[in-house]
């Protein structure tokens, strides 16, 4: 065991290191360095000021061991390692050799094999440094296992690693037997190398990346042959990946020059048209080489390459691979043949290729496809279908061990979420995702959760937080030819105007967001926002181009059948119909929407049927409308839009609230408010409770003021206050 909350041991210097000057980091590399120095605020500071600008801007990887740049840090653990009897250190050896950076549980049976007297450990414990356990040793924080295993010369570690190696003989344990034979020898062995990648491969097998990686990597460094020693740190590389230690697994990667691999890092953290390029190549690499006699690798990187092309948004590059796919032999997969019939204009098609991904979601099949199986139920206005999809693949990727993947199907989760009104749920779980994706090197799948969790800030009228978002994930998208993200951010604005009344505003979002091209907008966010530019179009009177889009979104929501979409169709024809000829319209729509699942866009419609219903003098109905309206709002959590709805109710002359307000206050905030507000009355400070949620201050502090704003308050005493009222009613 390993406690990772640091603990100085009581003799050391607690004045080293002095605060560093402050650094803008990004998000990324500030989560991604604490968590390379095991959590200690100070060592991370310390670490920052070493790092190149490479390193500090997120495009070249945090150096393998941070501790090796930090000396003066680990010089008074050495010295009090050091200080220790010689029996003492033995056994703290020992302890460090079987727990890092292969968990071999295999101390008590070492101590026991060679008769080690384990009183010495008393010497530990009494320096603050360590203490038994019932499993071994628990160190007092990491920089002492690192120093305990450092200080040892280098026979005494092999011994160590040997006399581990002799204990691990039972059912399962010969890969963790291997490492330590490994990490005895003396020099390069290719029998070692071998049994290491055979102990890699059933550790992969396994559903252990982690372990799988380290072996490969140990395997690279032992065998005698340099091609074979390239092809084992590419393996080692997509192993520290699926581990998520997306630092480690680049540092790898740039060793081997393997295209597959490279598209792989750079779909997840580098310019996503890079990534489709190398894809691309790696798949006709590997259908035309021995190792891949039924294509299943080449299809694959195939179905990454696609998601390269969502990320990016240049859906006409569709058509390479689908040609691609053609000439290798392999069926198009996932959802490669439905963009590229989509983008070509055959509707019908696309509805076709997409509704067979979408059946393909039952439970235990493979993450990579159950993913697409999301995106295309997404494609097709499905979302209860996308959010079992995704949700499976998120599972299907845990069981596998490959922890990238998890995050990645969190991101298209979002989207059912979002547009089904589970919002307080969806913004939880994205940002769950986000300090995953952050933790584990995946950057462009944070951006795109930044653009998610903006489009939530925009439905519940959070301007600070939706414009905070929106601003850091169009940033990074623009400088990494993302598309999606950068579009969503782009509609998140123009959403947010739209339900302050901000009509001109939110047209010109949209109108722009039309001639945005690949890498800056994205062709399919375009065509989802057709309803609300319509909208905001209707309002400044000019419609020419919004009844352009509508028409192609009308076609498309006929060819693929989905309730919400044709809802969306019918509500853009009343808007776009004068006078009572839109009521049947609003009608319609209605109906649709009762068939679907898209609750927040139902209120929506609502409040502009009854605005329609009340400029048309048909009172009672138009109460009954916007009522609903401003009902559904208040329990989706978005106020701004529930006051554009008593807004409405005014105008009729009726009365805006037919109930009491509801006692509790605290539903009124969304799930990141109701953690930061909480923390904040427990006491910490802006700076720790940003440090806990892998945020800025900056965010932190308009969290907070959107804290108040929303509960009435004007201080932290009073939240105080309010949050221990509402636990105790």
């Amino acid at each position: 065991m390993c406690v990772v909350t640091p603990v100085n041991p009581p003799r050391l210097d607690r004045t080293w290191p002095p605060p560093p000057p402050a650094l803008a980091l990004r998000e990324g590399v500030r989560v991604r360095i604490l968590r390379s120095v095991h959590g200690d605020p100070r060592a991370a500071a310390a670490l920052a000021v070493r790092l190149t600008d490479g390193q500090l801007t997120g495009s070249d990887p945090l150096p393998p061991e941070p501790a090796a740049l930090l000396p003066e840090l680990l010089a008074p653990y050495r010295h009090a390692v050091r200080a220790l009897p010689d029996g003492t250190r033995l056994l703290l050896l020992l302890a460090a050799a079987d727990q890092y950076p292969v968990a071999t549980h295999a101390f008590l049976r070492a101590v026991a094999a060679a008769r080690l007297d384990t009183r010495p450990l008393e010497a530990a414990e009494a320096a603050g440094l360590a203490h038994a356990t019932p499993g071994g040793v628990g160190f007092a924080d990491p920089w002492t296992r690192i120093a305990a295993y450092e200080t040892a010369v280098p026979a005494d570690r092999r011994d160590a690693h040997r006399l581990l190696a002799r204990v691990l003989h039972g059912a399962g344990e010969s890969p963790r037997r291997s490492w330590h034979r490994a990490a005895a020898a003396l020099g390069p062995s290719a029998r070692l190398a071998a049994e290491l990648a055979a102990a890699a491969a059933r550790a992969r097998a396994a559903g252990e990346p982690a372990l799988s990686g380290v072996l490969t990597e140990r395997a690279a460094d032992l065998t005698p042959d340099p091609q074979a020693g390239s092809r084992l740190l590419a393996r080692a590389a997509a192993d520290a990946w699926n581990s998520g230690d997306g630092d480690r697994a680049r540092l790898l990667a740039a060793r081997t020059g393997t295209p597959a691999l490279d598209g792989v890092l750079a779909l997840r953290t580098g310019h996503a048209g890079d990534a489709f390029d190398a894809l691309t190549e790696g798949a006709a690499r590997a259908a035309d080489g021995p190792s891949d006699p039924a294509g299943e690798h080449a299809r694959h990187l195939l179905a990454r390459a696609t998601e390269a092309v969502v990320y990016t948004g240049d859906l006409r590059r569709c058509r390479e691979a689908v040609h691609l796919a053609h000439r290798l032999g392999i069926e198009p997969p996932g959802v490669l043949g439905s963009l590229a019939a989509a983008v070509d204009g055959r509707y019908d098609d696309a509805r076709d290729l997409l509704e067979a991904t979408a059946g393909r979601c039952g439970p235990g099949g493979d993450p990579t496809l159950l993913l697409h199986a999301g995106i295309a139920a997404l494609m097709l206005g499905d979302h209860t279908r996308a959010a079992t999809a995704t949700v499976r693949a998120a599972g299907a990727a845990r069981a596998r061990g490959l922890t990238p993947l998890v995050s990645q199907a969190m991101e298209f989760r979002a989207h059912a979420d979002l547009w089904t009104g589970r919002l307080r749920a969806a913004e939880a779980a994205a940002l769950d995702a986000l300090r995953q994706a952050y933790a584990t090197g995946q950057d462009n799948g944070a951006c795109h959760l930044q653009a998610a969790l903006a489009m939530f800030a925009a439905l519940t009228g959070d301007t600070a937080v939706c414009r905070d978002r929106a601003a850091a994930a169009r940033s990074y998208a623009l400088a990494h030819g993302l598309g999606l993200p950068a579009a969503l951010a782009q509609w998140a604005l123009a959403l947010l105007d739209l339900g302050f009344g901000r009509f001109d505003s939110a047209a010109a979002r949209l109108r722009a967001l039309a001639g945005l091209g690949p890498g800056h907008g994205h062709r399919a966010v375009r065509h989802l926002a057709t309803p609300h530019y319509v909208e905001a179009a209707v309002h400044t009177g000019d419609t020419r181009i919004a009844r352009a889009a509508h028409a192609d979104y009308d076609r498309w929501a006929h060819a693929v059948r989905s309730a919400d979409d044709l809802a969306l169709s019918a509500r853009c024809h009343a808007l776009l119909t004068p006078g009572a000829g839109a009521v049947e319209h609003y009608r319609t729509a209605l109906d649709l929407h009762d068939r679907g699942t898209r609750a927040l866009e139902r209120a929506r419609t609502e409040l502009l049927f009854g605005a329609a219903l009340r400029r048309l003098r048909l009172r009672a109905e138009a109460r009954d409308r916007l009522h609903s309206a401003r009902e559904a709002f208040e329990a989706f959590g978005a106020p701004h839009c529930a006051e554009r709805a008593r807004a409405e109710l005014r105008a009729l002359g009726a009365p805006a609230d037919t109930a009491h307000p509801p006692r509790n206050r605290t539903p009124r905030l969304t799930a990141q408010q109701l953690r930061v507000a909480r923390m904040a009355a427990d006491g910490a400070t802006n700076r720790e409770i940003a440090t806990s949620l892998a945020l800025s201050p900056r965010t932190i502090d308009h969290h907070l003021r959107g804290v108040f704003t929303r509960l009435g308050i004007r201080s932290r005493i009073e939240l105080v206050r309010l949050l221990e009222d509402e636990q105790g009613a």
